[in-house]
């Protein structure tokens, strides 16, 4: 089953005060973008953030799974509610992430 744009929308609204959210559409579900950076999938109407340890230090233990076959385990959200929190977490996860690799020109 697809993610709905309402679900990624409201989603991206929620985090909205971490940074410049974007989502782009992808294989089916969609990429959600912080500042230009991947932090995280939505897939089946369920949010996946990349793991990372200053995000869990900000939101504590949670939930893990695979959003897709074959990926590394990911952060669940499930609790959409607390935007503050949520934004904090986000821009943690952010700074720990590495800057995405340069593109080959052809």
């Amino acid at each position: 089953m697809a993610s709905s744009l309402e679900f990624v929308e409201y989603v991206c609204d929620q985090i909205s005060d971490a940074g410049n959210i974007a989502y782009k559409k992808m294989f089916g579900e969609y990429g959600i973008y912080c500042n230009g950076k991947i932090i995280g999938l939505i897939c089946d109407n369920t949010f996946y953030v990349k793991k990372t340890k200053a995000g869990e230090q900000v939101i504590g233990e949670l939930e893990e799974a695979s959003p897709y076959t074959s990926a590394k385990p990911h952060f669940v959200i499930e609790n959409l509610e607390d935007r503050a929190v949520l934004a904090e977490f986000i821009r943690q996860t952010y700074e720990e992430l590495p800057l995405p690799k340069p593109k080959k020109k052809k």
